[in-house]
């Protein structure tokens, strides 16, 4: 597999959710084990030596590969939930979006100033829900963030939204 042949995969929805949006639809390379394969083994490369102890992957797609990852850099995962998803005592995170507000959470166990975290999501747009996470993450104290995605959108600049200090990945450019 290459990001070419991948990029040929991905599905584009043009007006989805709304008018003018051209939604990236990964669920056309997540049913081939071809792409989760390629997926994972490339991402697993880029954090190999980075010393990553957690994995966090952004509900929900950022669920697909995080966990994968996770178990082949012999770290652990945890979930960044929707509010009120979660079983236990958690640490939140409200940001906006497009059309209000949103709040993520984790587990207040989850993580511990020893940590290096890569958190995950499938795709980059404006930056909104990864610089929440970025957010949420640095109230444990951690050591370091890392952030990793399959898909950037380029053109809308949501590196710009990460900040400072934490180093981006993406898979495949558009």
């Amino acid at each position: 597999m290459t990001q070419q042949e991948i990029k040929g995969i991905i599905r584009n929805v043009p007006d989805f959710p709304q008018k003018g949006i051209q939604f990236k639809d990964l669920t056309t390379a997540f049913v081939r084990p071809d792409c989760l394969n390629w997926f994972q083994t490339e991402l697993t490369k880029a954090y190999q030596d980075k010393g990553i102890t957690k994995v966090l992957g952004i509900e929900s797609r950022g669920f697909i590969i995080a966990p994968t990852v996770a178990m082949a850099l012999g770290a652990g995962f945890v979930p960044v939930r929707k509010k009120g998803k979660l079983p236990a005592e958690v640490v939140q995170q409200s940001y906006l979006k497009e059309y209000g507000t949103d709040t993520i959470e984790i587990h207040k166990d989850a993580l511990s100033p020893d940590d290096v975290v890569m958190i995950h999501d499938d795709l980059l747009a404006t930056g909104g829900t990864i610089e929440a996470a970025i957010n949420l993450v640095r109230k444990f104290g951690v050591k370091k963030i890392y952030a990793s995605f399959l898909v950037e959108l380029d053109a809308l600049e949501g590196r710009k939204a990460i900040g400072e200090g934490v180093e981006v990945y993406s898979l495949i450019h558009y």
